[in-house]
């Protein structure tokens, strides 16, 4: 098993990816003599943040923070685009074309060193990449731009004025440039450390086309959609590229039967020696290199990440027997988090705090470790429903930044648990999957923690699926990529690409967690003053804010795209408005 490439955040060694002289900081004459410079030149764009975000800064909660924008999660604010109050901006673009000028640079000038082709590659290869994953950014938040490919300047009028592409063929263009960067970057094992891969390349791919493709099937009928587009050719170049990783035989998941083994997949400092981590930043305390997002939730009841996640997540776990919990006699009710979490799919509790929970477990002094009592349902930050988020989370007490110079817990870009996920997800939507392909994905994923299998053939009816539209292996699948990418950073733009937005976000009141068996261990909550809850009973964190009184009104003719800004539109006329803004 070779060892797994990842990014180091540091800030003065010496060949550091993220230290290098700028491009445009360099004199043309001076530079495309030799690979070095090459290299040198790629080595600034691990730094482009649209691509590799680093979540530095106090308030940040790295990729679990992320999902606040969707049904998963319930921030102390409502999100302005689920609420329909998103507004047009008055300047910005709809794509990093400053980074993009910088990979254009490089491929319009890299043929001029004189070196062997083998020599050349990999950097071609990582430029095609990071370009690829630019415009992909660009396709996600407003569809369709304009595709420069070189450098512009002021006599390229054509270029500056260009309508935007037609999303598919901008998708096209992507997986061009990945399939470009997947013939030129070595492979894994023959890969420099920190440094992108074949493989890794042959997942994005997977991700990239997997997005389009559902985003042809399910907006085919709406102003969102492409006339004649049903997604089919990306489906099936998704399942190929996802195939191509899991085929390779270098990944595998982690922590497989171990005692907690998903919760403690996501609080590690260094995936090198990860089988299922394939891309990761590490950040380095010594050099002041380091992230905030553990004092954002890890007190637990201390103080708490400010939001909290959503009933409609909780309630998404099976139960242990494989069993939706409106269908399993295993389910024993919502009166506590103990009896929530009973019998539940153990990524449930490897992911939300319940009572007992070690929350620091090396605190010097006499009293080494904190126990999760109760949730911060009161105070700042605070834990909007009950449900405190514990993915994520280290015990250790230097990694709080409360206690420490800042977390060096590191940021996880992909891993190949979502490789599984898309190859079952494009296999299902194409209606070609099969008991064996889902053994080799979905149930793996449940082998990790001990959960039943999915049996395609004796799937049990959910009255409470999601999608009563679709089948109930499309809803299964579904299921199953929310549970294990859950807080990861997915949600929106699977529930965007599924045109899902009518069947789970439009008209939803986020809840929480049953409020009584909080009463007399929180002092101070009262019911009606700092604490809101409907007639059932549960938390209803936003039952006093107005523009919440009918749920979320999340504009399904509009808001499934971003505006183009105000600033665009008049400096290029030929740039069209998104639908409904």
């Amino acid at each position: 098993m070779g060892v797994i490439t990842g990014l180091t955040f540091n800030s003065c060694k010496k060949n550091n990816l993220l230290n290098q002289v700028p491009p445009t900081q360099l004199t043309d004459a001076a530079y495309w003599h030799t690979t070095s410079d090459l290299q040198n030149y790629v080595n600034n764009m691990y730094n482009f943040a649209d691509v590799f975000p680093h979540y530095q800064g106090y308030g940040q909660s790295g990729i679990y923070g992320v999902d606040v924008n969707s049904d998963n999660m319930v921030p102390s604010v409502p999100d302005v685009r689920l609420t329909g109050q998103a507004t047009i901006p008055g300047n910005g673009t709809y794509a990093n074309y400053t980074e993009i000028r910088d990979v254009n640079y490089f491929l319009a000038n890299y043929s001029r060193v004189s070196a062997s082709a083998d020599l050349v590659a990999p950097f071609v290869g990582e430029a095609y990449f990071f370009r690829a994953v630019l415009y992909f950014n660009a396709l996600q938040a407003v569809g369709g731009v304009p595709y420069i490919t070189k450098v512009l300047n002021i006599n390229d009028q054509a270029a500056i004025n260009a309508p935007r592409l037609a999303r598919n063929l901008l998708a096209d263009s992507i997986i061009s440039d990945l399939n470009k960067a997947i013939a030129n970057l070595p492979t894994k094992a023959n890969a420099q450390t920190q440094r992108l891969y074949k493989e890794y390349a042959e997942g994005m791919k997977a991700r990239v086309c997997l997005y389009e493709g559902t985003w042809e099937k399910y907006h085919s009928g709406d102003v969102f959609g492409l006339s004649g587009q049903n997604g089919s050719t990306f489906l099936q170049e998704a399942a190929d590229a996802a195939n191509s990783v899991m085929t390779s035989n270098i990944f595998q998941l982690d922590n497989v039967g171990i005692p907690n083994g998903y919760y403690k997949l996501f609080n590690q400092t260094d995936y090198s020696s990860s089988k299922e981590v394939m891309f990761w930043a590490a950040f380095n305390q010594s050099e002041g290199i380091v992230n905030y997002w553990q004092d954002s939730y890890q007190l637990g009841s201390n103080g708490t990440y400010s939001g909290g996640l959503s009933k409609a997540l909780v309630d998404d776990y099976l139960c242990v027997d494989g069993k939706p919990i409106a269908a399993s006699p295993l389910y024993e009710g919502d009166d506590s988090l103990k009896q929530q979490f009973a019998n539940r799919d153990p990524r449930l509790h490897q992911t939300v705090f319940s009572y007992g929970d070690t929350v620091i477990s090396n605190v010097p002094g006499p009293n080494p470790i904190t126990i999760y009592t109760y949730p911060g349902l009161l105070g700042t930050p605070v834990c909007t429903t009950g449900f405190d988020l514990k993915k994520g989370a280290s015990t250790d007490f230097f990694q709080d930044s409360h206690h420490s110079v800042g977390s060096i817990d590191a940021v996880i870009y992909m891993r190949y648990a979502e490789i599984l996920l898309t190859y079952a997800e494009a296999k299902a939507e194409l209606g070609t999957l099969t008991q064996g392909d889902v053994d080799a994905t979905i149930n793996l994923l449940r082998d990790r923690v001990h959960m039943a299998h999915l049996n395609i053939g004796a799937i049990t009816f959910d009255p409470n699926w999601q999608y009563p539209g679709l089948s109930p292996l499309i809803n299964e699948v579904r299921r199953e990529r929310r549970i294990e990418l859950s807080c990861e950073g997915y949600r929106l733009n699977d529930v965007l690409r599924w045109a899902a937005a009518p069947s789970v976000i439009v008209g939803k009141q986020p809840l929480g967690a049953k409020v009584k068996q909080f009463l007399t261990v929180i002092p101070g909550l009262v019911v009606g003053t700092n604490v809101f809850v409907n007639p059932q009973g549960y938390i209803e964190p936003y039952q006093k804010q107005p523009i919440m009184a009918n749920g979320y009104q999340f504009k399904i003719n509009r808001d499934y795209l971003l505006p183009i800004t105000q600033q665009e539109t008049v400096v290029n006329p030929a740039i069209k408005q998104n639908p409904g803004w």
